[in-house]
């Protein structure tokens, strides 16, 4: 046995222990042999770490006498004493470092526990006659407060699963002691039946995990950062200077002219590295990295199979798991923290105007988040001259709005065209003129300048994602991210816990039924009824948003019919609007609805299909509730887009839904104004209502939710509630981290609504600019102050989101292509100016688009029933398409007219697509995405690291050359030894060249 253990012997329940007769631990049966004649000697001696004894030594337990302090034997002895010196709480930091505030806490386990109606944790005694022997290291209780203590059978019994989640975390835990880490519980907390248990990595485990992660660490090695000269210093200072007042007042932001060499740590080579200070040099998020890599790679055997942190967490043994904020950010008597300093200048609506302070934010959230923070900070920025482009574009359509001659025609009473009825028997005809305003408002968006706008748009889209690449390598050389595909690839390799408990339940069946036990792997066919469901699933949605879209349709139908009934003029003139407004806000309200359901559905279709790695699993998330949400948020757009209007037939032979409605048409100006119409209601409700009222108002609500539970707590034990709170229970009371999945997707999204329908609302770039700069503060205050705090995890890149913004970038250029010459009246124009028109001018445009219909020719049950609404009777009526008039000899039929268009329309996306993507490629074939001075950076890291290998090894021959003269000369002076010494020469000899030459 080792000098600090000490044996215990099992005491009877009914034989207290001194002056502890009547304390809190009457019952504890354990007892230091070598103490129970004299209890004055215990707390003498201290042992941190956890030690077991063979299985056969029932009645013989060790502890350390850490442990017996405190789990409180001398707990009421120094309740005095205690109130007099300095509180214990502020010397651990209030949960942020182990009871002796010198080990610091590097992540948190929690779980529930049940309470006898005396208080006392419920604990099955183990009975001499068990034949189910646990080991010892599982038996013995971890040091800290409230441990779980053995208790008597009169105890209440309790129920089996909690009894087997119990046996389950001694059992992990103890596997956690044996991989180096050092725990300490806490059940004596605020939180009525919740335990803690603080974990934390000593020195020798940090440096052999940084090791296996291969962790890049600063070495002692310092280099000079290649500066600017001549005029593009001048012009670098002058920018510093201009933009000084908007830089954070970070320490980590400040422009750097020197950088230390990293390179992956090793424990051989420890003397490279710079360890002046041992307790920052693994900051805290390195920490909880390397302590959360150790709980998913231990596991519990306990249950039918292996178990990690996740499979425990998922199962009810520990409810939450989640490493320590660095303290409070906000109060008097605060710390200085890196919390607190990204509260004051990130996480606040004061300093929107201010850069993010991006290296601040990777160092305590990770590099993954900081990435994220990163690609938001860029789209913001560059969606800045996008909005300016914008706004001249709506400028320019609301200076030219007086002088366009199709929409003044529209407007000129004199011109005196009626138009057909909008709807069957209630709808009688009207006037043009009375969809002026219409029309005018879709000069606004309808213009020449609308379409450079689209192909603007689509270039910058491409600039956007150079861009992107080349502030991605200046982060991943200043964050020593360079080379890091094979880490990042052997750490997101490791098959998650559902996987593995798959493949074991499949190989289990297989050995009861072929006696074999080869190593297993889901296949196809093993995954095949989930990809059925995925597929029935996937397309049952889809077909949902369809429904739903279609349902809209029948709703915007039959309410114009409704509205068109009212004898009020201005009521006639407003139909078109009230029905789209009315209609967009329907599928506004089911867009948001579909969003949070489609969310849910796309991780459990993601779930039963049991992806192998981490990796596997968020790319086929984020793959299906992309697919869903796009098909949602966009389908009631592309139908606007492409096909309304497109499938009404004609008067007299119109297309009908159910025998009873008649296909809606677009108003005489196109369907370019009612797209506009939806793009913004959609684009500007999903950003006001799903994006920051959801995001500011449910946070807050659970905020409150559990102030008024705490209140009531107080009231019930107030004394209790008076102390403090220790960091681990604040941050518990905290929303978990649910991953960067929400926020990504809500901004590739927006994406989509800035680029794909740009050209029928210019001033999308200006609202997404707006809400992203509220929404950058509003996500780093939701990270920094209402979540937990997050496992770092490394990245050099966005992942499949690249991906997906190449492919709207793409897909952009093809719907604006479509949407310019289909929806617009633009080619319409052109082939009229260039083709039909007498003057060279737009004059006649609109009558040239407009045809002719006989109201003889009505179907029966059609016409009208008040033909003479106008105040006279109508013989012809005109409806917008390209057909033959009545009085021709094919009436009704297609025109020349129309092919021309059709075919100067199929011209126009044909060139305009190619010429736009051949622009995209050059743009992106002339930005290099490495910029020059990171690429010369990263070559002079490399030659400077070749360089102190070199010298090590030099320093190392060196080092041999001179021991190798000590040897010489020491043999020399053996030689000339005395001749009486010379029989033991031979051994001499033997002994001056026996010490060892290890360098």
């Amino acid at each position: 046995m080792e000098k600090d253990e000490i044996h215990l012997r099992r005491l009877p329940a009914a034989a207290p222990w001194g002056p502890h007769a009547d304390s809190e631990f009457h019952g504890v049966d354990f007892l230091p042999e070598d103490l129970s004649e004299a209890p004055e000697e215990t707390g003498m001696r201290v042992n941190k770490k956890y030690s077991c004894l063979p299985a056969e030594e029932k009645g013989i337990h060790i502890i350390n006498i850490r442990a017996i302090e405190d789990i409180g034997y001398d707990q009421h002895e120094s309740t005095l004493l205690n109130s007099l010196s300095k509180n214990p709480d502020a010397d651990c930091k209030y949960g942020l470092y182990f009871r002796d505030g010198k080990r610091k806490v590097d992540y948190i386990l929690v779980y529930h526990y049940k309470k006898s109606s005396a208080g006392k944790t419920l604990a099955r005694r183990p009975q001499q006659n068990d034949a189910s022997i646990r080991s010892t290291k599982q038996d013995q209780p971890l040091p800290g407060k409230g441990v779980q203590l053995e208790m008597g059978d009169s105890e209440p019994h309790m129920d089996y699963h909690e009894d087997d989640k119990r046996f389950r975390r001694e059992e992990y835990e103890g596997n956690l002691v044996e991989a180096g880490l050092e725990l300490e519980r806490d059940e004596d907390t605020k939180i009525h039946g919740i335990g803690f248990v603080k974990i934390h990595a000593p020195w020798n485990v940090l440096c052999r995990e940084a090791e296996f992660l291969k962790l890049k660490m600063p070495t002692k090695k310092m280099y000079q950062i290649n500066q600017t000269h001549g005029l593009l210093k001048k012009i670098n200072s002058v920018i510093q200077k201009i933009t000084e007042p908007i830089q954070p007042k970070v320490a980590e932001h400040k422009p750097q002219t020197v950088k230390r060499l990293s390179y992956p740590f090793s424990r051989e080579k420890q003397h490279l590295f710079d360890l002046s200070d041992k307790d920052s040099f693994f900051d805290s998020k390195t920490r909880s990295t390397i302590v959360y890599e150790i709980l998913k790679r231990t596991t519990c055997t306990k249950a039918k199979y292996s178990m990690g942190i996740t499979s425990l967490l998922a199962n009810g043994v520990y409810s939450a798991a989640y490493p320590l904020h660095d303290g409070d950010y906000e109060g008097e008597n605060v710390e200085p923290n890196d919390r607190k300093l990204l509260c004051e200048e990130w996480a606040s609506y004061g300093v929107f105007y201010k850069y993010q302070p991006i290296d601040l934010v990777r160092k305590y959230f990770g590099e993954k988040i900081g990435l994220y923070f990163a690609w938001l900070g860029v789209y913001t920025q560059m969606l800045i001259p996008a909005s300016i482009v914008g706004i001249i574009v709506f400028l320019y359509g609301c200076a030219t709005v007086d002088e366009n001659i199709p929409s003044m025609e529209m407007c000129d009473q004199r011109n005196n065209i009626t138009m057909c009825p909008l709807c069957d028997k209630t709808c009688s005809y009207w006037k043009m003129s009375s969809a002026c305003a219409t029309a005018r408002a879709s000069h606004l968006f309808d213009n020449p300048a609308t379409v450079f706008f689209s192909v603007f748009m689509a270039l910058w889209a491409a600039t956007f994602m150079e861009h992107w690449k080349r502030k991605q390598m200046r982060l991943n050389y200043r964050w020593d991210l360079t080379g890091f595909e094979e880490e990042e690839e052997a750490v997101k390799d490791h098959p998650r816990a559902e996987y593995e408990a798959k493949v074991l339940e499949k190989s289990l069946r297989k050995e009861h039924k072929h006696k074999e036990t080869d190593k297993e792997k889901l296949t196809w066919k093993d995954r095949f009824p989930a990809y059925l469901t995925n597929f029935v699933g996937i397309i049952f949605m889809v077909g949902l948003t369809f429904a739903i879209v279609f349902g809209v349709i029948i709703y915007r139908i039959s309410t114009a019919a409704a509205l068109a009934i009212s004898s009020t003029p201005s009521g006639r003139s407003s139909v078109r609007v009230t029905v789209t407004a009315t209609a967009v806000i329907i599928n506004l309200v089911v867009i948001i609805i579909l969003d949070e359901v489609y969310g849910c559905i796309a991780r459990w279709l993601t779930q039963i299909e049991v992806p192998k790695t981490d990796k596997n699993f968020e790319e086929r998330l984020i793959f299906k509730a992309f697919l869903l949400k796009f098909v949602n948020a966009y389908t009631p757009i592309f139908y606007v887009a492409f096909f309304k209007g497109r499938f009404v037939g004609r008067p007299g032979d119109y297309v009908y839904i159910f025998h009873s409605f008649r296909m809606e048409e677009c108003a005489p100006g196109g369907c370019l104004m009612e797209l506009c119409i939806q793009l913004s209601i959609i684009m500007l409700g999903k950003q006001l209502i799903q994006n920051n009222l959801f995001e500011i108002g449910i946070p807050k609500m659970k905020k409150f939710i559990r102030y008024l539970k705490l209140k009531r707590r107080r009231s019930l034990d107030h004394e209790e509630h008076m102390k403090k709170k220790q960091r681990y229970e604040v941050d518990y009371n905290l929303e978990p981290f649910a991953g960067l999945t929400p926020e990504y997707m809500e901004m590739i999204i927006q994406f989509g609504f800035v680029t794909l329908f740009v050209a029928s609302f210019p001033l999308a770039p200006l609202f997404a600019l707006l809400n992203n700069i509220i929404e950058i503060r509003l996500d780093a205050k939701k990270f920094v102050t209402e979540l937990r705090r997050p496992v770092a995890v490394r990245a050099k890149d966005i992942g499949i989101w690249y991906n997906i913004l190449r492919g709207i970038g793409k897909l952009a250029v093809i719907i604006n292509a479509f949407v310019i010459s289909f929806t617009s009246d633009f080619i319409p124009r052109l082939v009229y100016l260039y083709m039909y028109s007498e003057n060279g001018t737009m004059h006649g445009f609109v009558n040239h688009t407009l045809s002719s219909f006989n109201v003889s020719d009505f179907q029966a049950g059609t016409a009208p029933n008040d033909p003479l609404d106008l105040g006279y009777e109508v013989q012809i009526c005109r409806y917008k398409d390209y057909r033959e008039p009545p009085w021709s000899e094919n009436k009704y039929d297609i025109s020349k007219d129309f092919w021309a268009v059709l075919a100067a329309r199929l011209a126009f996306v044909i060139v305009f697509q190619n010429l736009v993507m051949f622009m995209s490629e050059f743009v992106d074939w002339i930005i290099p995405d490495i910029p020059k001075d990171i690429s010369q950076q990263i070559h002079k890291e490399k030659v400077l690291m070749v360089e102190v290998f070199m010298r090590e090894e030099q320093g190392k021959l060196q080092m041999l050359e001179t021991w190798k003269e000590k040897d010489k000369r020491k043999g020399e002076n053996c030689n000339n030894h005395s001749p009486r010494l010379s029989r033991s020469r031979s051994g001499s000899l033997s002994s001056c060249h026996s010490y060892p030459l290890d360098v």
